[in-house]
């Protein structure tokens, strides 16, 4: 198994097109084996502490069963077709590979 985590910093007024994306895009991760385990917005009262990283304005974590099925998700050709708004919503992401351990 294969975790993502991401951490997601958008552009300031583009909360809605972050959210056409991401409603495009994560139906699609179960076509690839992919699960989305969570998706969380937190405020600044979900922090204990902070170290030198912008907080983020969402976080992932998703699981797939292979290396071999994120990549097919990464590539696929409807998902392609949303990547501007990605691309007009996101600031940076910081994308995180695991195995359980």
């Amino acid at each position: 198994m294969l975790y993502i985590t991401q951490l997601i910093y958008i552009h300031a007024g583009q909360e809605q097109v972050f959210d056409e994306f991401e409603a495009h895009a994560i139906p699609i991760i179960t076509h690839y084996n992919g699960e989305l385990l969570f998706r969380i917005r937190p405020d600044a009262n979900t922090y204990i502490e902070v170290g030198a990283i912008e907080k983020p304005y969402e976080i992932h974590l998703v699981r797939f069963k292979s290396e071999a099925d994120f990549q097919r998700f990464m590539a696929d050709e409807q998902r392609k077709t949303f990547l501007h708004l990605k691309e007009q919503s996101i600031k940076v992401s910081i994308l995180l590979k695991g195995q359980k351990m």
